[in-house]
């Protein structure tokens, strides 16, 4: 892989990552009793191990770098660059015995990614990526990583959508949107969570919509699927992961679906 700016930091990463992630597979299979946050969501000691261990190893690498996790909030740093962590990204299913979680780290600089990965522990898939490096794919078939690329799809009446939970649109004033989306698309399941993204990336699914993510479900996404020839973006075409929506397609599906999710009243 040719050197680029961010390469050392990618190589930190997935070594990171998939460390960190592989070491929640004894709780997973053992099974682990969840609590609930305040927000309603689920959280388990493992979430809080695992978002430590990734600390702790960003924190000692690059001392001066800011880190953001999603259950211990932000460390301050002063290079001006942030890592940001989700260390069970899709509890839910994590603490139901289901493998699609997965353990997400990216690197910011300016508000913008340069480094992603997503890494799935219980499925020995991994999707990474830098600026200028390419995105690539990991998986039980190979040892060697292969490129990771959006597959082309011509009309959104032939595509595969995919979206956590129904739950997000209705809860979120979005249920006619929803309605709008199910006689639109070809199809859509709930293959949910990052692993989502990772069937995007890899050429399995067309699209991703969510109606509300934080900016730790969404920070590896965006570089990951612009270096794999996608787009991720908000619901009004900015490629952000800092607005609380996202979009993912390849490139031709991506204007027609922004009119889509703006044309109408939820």
């Amino acid at each position: 892989m040719a050197r680029a700016p961010f390469s050392a930091e990618l190589e930190f990463a997935l070594a990171a990552v998939r460390s960190a992630g592989d070491s929640t597979l004894p709780a997973f299979r053992q099974g682990v009793e969840p609590d609930t946050k305040p927000d309603g969501s689920l959280v388990t000691k493992t979430d809080l191990a695992t978002e430590q261990l990734l600390r702790d190893r960003c924190l000692r690498a690059f001392p001066a770098d800011c880190f953001l996790g999603e259950e211990f909030g932000e460390h301050t740093g002063t290079s001006g660059r942030r890592w940001i962590a989700d260390p069970i990204d899709g509890t839910f299913s994590f603490a139901h015995g289901v493998p699609l979680y997965g353990t997400l780290l990216a690197l910011e600089t300016d508000g913008v990614s340069r480094v992603g990965i997503i890494h799935m522990p219980a499925l020995a898939e991994t999707v990474f990526a830098a600026e200028g490096l390419g995105a690539w794919h990991l998986s039980p078939e190979s040892s060697v990583p292969k490129p990771a690329r959006f597959r082309s799809c011509a009309s959104l009446d032939r595509a595969l959508i995919c979206a956590t939970s129904t739950d997000y649109f209705t809860s979120s004033g979005h249920a006619g949107l929803l309605s709008r989306l199910l006689g639109s698309f070809g199809a859509i399941r709930g293959w949910s969570d990052c692993y989502a993204h990772l069937l995007a990336a890899t050429g399995r699914a067309d699209s991703v919509i969510e109606p509300v993510v934080n900016l730790w479900d969404i920070a590896p996404m965006t570089v990951i699927h612009a270096e794999a020839g996608g787009l991720c973006t908000d619901w009004q075409g900015l490629p952000t992961a800092h607005s609380g929506q996202c979009l993912v397609t390849a490139g031709p599906l991506h204007t027609e679906l922004l009119q889509l999710l703006n044309s109408q009243p939820a």
